[in-house]
């Protein structure tokens, strides 16, 4: 199986760990602390940098963002799995609740906490 949309890739992801017998060890807590494991490890490649240096990354560094970026989603894919969660579906949810929390007549150029605008 190659597929490229999420519902396949859960399927790859749900196939792995059943050939594996890690469901017993992939529950909600496990998974989620699994994904915070993984962005600290993504953090660690931007740890010391300058802001400008990270929009530039050398090979290896893009190389390391590229393999925590994919883990990071396949827990997060596999997490969503486990808990009957359209991943897509939220992500499309949370894009209106955001353009509905953040006008771009109020917010635009601003990176300050959004409770601070007045509107």
């Amino acid at each position: 199986m190659t597929g490229t949309d999420l519902s396949s890739i859960a399927q790859q992801l749900r196939d792995f760990a059943r050939r594996r017998d890690w469901d017993q060890f992939h529950s909600p807590k496990n998974l989620a602390a699994a994904l915070i494991v993984e962005a600290g490890e993504l953090l660690e490649v931007f740890q010391w940098m300058k802001e400008e240096d990270s929009r530039e990354l050398s090979p290896q560094d893009l190389g390391r963002v590229r393999e925590e970026a994919a883990d990071i989603l396949i827990y997060l894919v596999r997490l969503s799995d486990t808990l009957g969660i359209d991943l897509l579906a939220a992500v499309q949810d949370k894009i209106k609740k955001n353009d509905r929390k953040y006008p771009a007549e109020v917010v635009k150029g601003r990176s300050d906490k959004y409770t601070r605008y007045e509107r």
